[in-house]
């Protein structure tokens, strides 16, 4: 098997829409012919462009360097790329991002107002908060680097710190918010621990009213 078949063959498995990382295809070409991944990456690069000048796998399109799609056509044109998995394997999986801000707020519950714009706290932000323009999201730096272990409780603590200021017009937030605690099986000592370390004393309030919430609902 050459390069080009078996670059061919694993372009013809994906998913329609669904994003092609050509380091990927590179890591794999290195593992199925013992490539060093320098090698791996030169001949994944020259197996690409013949096949796109080639057409020789008609419904490949290019998105940005390093990235491809298939489509089909559908009548209203072609479908685009997935940008949920582009936004997932760039800002969120593994462990390294969650949702924030009205975006989570809305996703469970706490208010029924759409939010104008998609929040992402992220590993991959730095030092303050930029719109993404091309996925058309907001990636903010999280209070601590974000983890498995932390995930769900800072995503957790990101809804207590903005609760006063966000448009609520749940009836009982903090009822919501604690089944959301129970539902995670998230340990108010963590929480805790994570509230005063990294957030504010109205965050660390906010958390007491939960637990009471959490408390009266056993």
């Amino acid at each position: 098997m050459t390069y080009m078949d078996f670059t061919c063959n694993l372009l013809k498995k994906a998913p329609v829409g669904a994003p092609i990382y050509t380091g990927q295809v590179a890591e794999k070409m290195a593992e199925h012919f013992t490539l060093e991944r320098k090698e791996a990456t030169a001949a994944t690069a020259v197996a690409f462009k013949r096949i796109m000048d080639g057409k020789l796998i008609p419904d490949l399109r290019f998105y940005q360097k390093g990235i491809y799609y298939r489509t089909i056509s559908t009548p209203f044109g072609e479908r685009g790329i997935d940008r949920e998995q582009l936004v997932a394997d760039k800002y969120l999986f593994p462990n390294k991002g969650y949702e924030t801000g009205l975006t989570f707020l809305h996703r469970i519950g706490l208010t029924t107002q759409m939010p104008k714009e998609r929040v992402i706290a992220t590993n991959m932000a730095k030092e303050c908060a930029r719109t993404d323009k091309k996925l058309e999201v907001v990636i903010k730096p999280p209070k601590a680097e974000i983890s498995a272990e932390n995930k769900d409780y800072l995503q957790i603590l990101d809804a207590l710190e903005i609760l006063d200021k966000a448009p609520i017009d749940a009836e009982h937030p903090y009822e919501i918010i604690a089944e959301h605690i129970r539902e995670k099986e998230l340990r108010y000592e963590r929480l805790l621990y994570f509230a005063a370390h990294y957030y504010n004393k109205n965050t660390v309030m906010q958390l007491a009213h939960t637990a009471g919430e959490g408390e009266k609902n056993k």
